[in-house]
Order: structure tokens, then C-alpha cells, then sequence
């Protein structure tokens, strides 16, 4: 019986992929402590924290959810929750339904200004896995969509968006599209074969290592404008080029002729880049 009522738990948790949370949610907090250059309540990192984990669920499970028969057909997905029969879309569906619910009450405890933008956000998870039916600016809207965490939860706090919370989404939304473009090589033969498009598929192999390596040179570019904005202290610029030589580790893991680390790359170096910088912010505002 324990087993039983552990499964659906476990395969819901496999479907969003819960632990890479990790990626995004940093970056929320980083938003939230700049923007009070200091640290938030409990109540709005607590409420922030279940937005931000509702969000994201109810983004994978739609993902999920409107990419099962195109999962289903790729030999590297056709294993999940979906295609295999584990869960049945309506599952999914019903899923989705208090992930929205939990999202909006989270939203409705924060500044005025996130109950009228909340729309923006989960029309932008609707959006998103049609358009590598249509084009290879996919990886773009992923990063503008994860992007907005820190905005949104700069805007949370302090019922703002201004420049500096724009620029941190910004270092975020190019940050995420690099990466996204290189785990597109993954279902690079899958993609061509099937009319999916993305920048591999579209362009090749030594133009998405190109794209990626520009997208992560703009990442550093922008997280450095945000601290001249910001005026911040010196772990913040500590942190920054903490940023910028980890990407560059990341990259030298893999490149057009050597793929074979990019696990490590994506799932293990993404994860320390964002708590790495999260860390830094932390401690340069304390400090400060």
C-alpha cells in the first residue's frame, strides 16, 4: 500500500524534472534580495518560493503534456512518464490544475503588480512547446520565459520592474538559451528527421557551439551592467566573474567534436552556476 501511494508522487515529480529547480529558483532569489539590497521577509521568500515552484511545475507538466506524441517517437524520451503509459494525459491535465491554483494563491499574497502579469508568464508556457514546430528561435522564448524570475520576483517585493531587474532576466534568458541550444544536439538526427526545428537542426553542429558560446559572453555582459546599475560591492562583481569562469569551464567539456560530456556540462555546471552566484549576491549584501 505504501508503495502504491508513494508511485504517483514519485512519477509526478520524475514528470517536472522537481530537482532542477534548482536552475531558476537562485535566480528568483538573487531578484529578490537586489532588490531590497537586503534580505526580504520570510513571507515574500516564502511566497516567492511557492510561485516559483508551482510555476515551473505546471511549465513542465504542459510541456510534458503537449509534447507526449513527439516524446513518444524520440528514442531519448520515448522512456517518460507519458509516452511509456505511467501516467495518462489526463493525469497531466488534472495536474495542471493545482500547480495554476497554487501558483495564483502564492501570486495573490505578493505586491499588487504580479496579479495583473500573471497571465504573461503561463500564456508563455502555452506558447512555448509548439514553437520548435515552427522555428528555431525556441530556444529564445525558453530563456525569456525563465528570465523573468528575477523580474517577477523583483516586481514581488517592490511592486517595480525596473532597469536593473530587466538586465538581470536578461543575463538569465541568454544564459538559459545557450545552454538550451546545446541540449538541443541531443535530438539533433530526431529533429531533422521529424521537421522540429532549433538551431542545430536548422544551422549545424559548429554554429550552435557559436550560438551557445555568444549567448553565454551576453550572460556575463549582462550581469555586469546590472552591478554598475546596482552600484553593487565587490562580491557581487566576485560573483560575476565566478559566473564567467565557470562558463567557460563548461564549455571546454565539450565542443563540436566531442559531445560526450554534455550531461556534466548542462545538468551538473548549470546547477553550481546558479547557487554559486546566488551565494555571492547573498554575501555582498549582507556585507554591504
Amino acid at each position: 500500500m505504501t508503495s502504491t501511494a508513494l508511485r504517483y508522487p514519485r512519477l509526478f515529480l520524475s514528470l517536472v524534472k522537481f530537482e532542477h529547480t534548482i536552475f531558476a529558483l537562485p535566480f528568483a532569489y538573487i531578484g529578490s534580495f537586489l532588490a531590497v539590497d537586503g534580505v526580504p521577509s520570510a513571507s515574500d521568500l516564502l511566497w516567492i518560493t511557492v510561485a516559483m515552484v508551482a510555476a515551473r511545475s505546471l511549465a513542465m507538466a504542459l510541456n510534458r503534456l503537449i509534447d507526449a506524441r513527439i516524446d513518444a517517437r524520440n528514442p531519448r524520451t520515448a522512456g517518460r512518464e507519458l509516452p511509456r503509459g505511467a501516467l495518462k494525459p489526463w493525469h497531466v491535465a488534472l495536474f495542471c490544475l493545482p500547480s495554476l491554483a497554487v501558483f495564483l494563491v502564492a501570486v495573490y499574497q505578493l505586491a499588487p503588480i504580479v496579479r495583473w502579469l500573471w497571465p504573461i508568464p503561463v500564456t508563455a508556457f502555452v506558447i512555448y512547446p509548439y514553437l520548435k514546430r515552427a522555428t528555431w528561435l525556441s530556444h529564445f522564448w525558453l530563456g525569456a520565459v525563465d528570465g523573468l524570475a528575477p523580474v517577477g520576483a523583483w516586481a514581488a517585493i517592490t511592486n517595480e520592474m525596473p532597469l536593473e531587474a530587466w538586465l538581470l532576466g536578461a543575463a538569465v534568458a541568454v544564459w538559459v538559451a545557450g545552454f538550451d541550444v546545446l541540449y538541443a544536439l541531443f535530438d539533433l538526427e530526431h529533429d531533422r528527421a521529424h521537421g522540429l526545428h532549433s538551431v542545430p537542426a536548422r544551422f549545424g553542429v559548429p554554429a550552435a557551439f557559436a550560438v551557445a558560446r555568444a549567448c553565454h559572453v551576453a550572460t556575463v555582459v549582462f550581469l555586469a551592467l546590472a552591478g554598475l546599475v546596482l552600484a553593487a560591492g565587490i562580491l557581487y562583481w566576485v560573483g560575476v566573474a565566478v559566473v564567467a569562469g565557470l562558463l567557460l569551464y563548461e564549455h571546454s567539456l565539450v565542443s563540436p567534436r566531442d559531445t560526450s560530456r554534455l550531461d556534466m556540462a548542462f545538468f551538473t555546471m548549470n546547477g553550481v552556476i546558479s547557487v554559486t552566484f546566488f551565494v555571492f549576491v547573498l554575501a555582498d549584501v549582507l556585507v554591504g
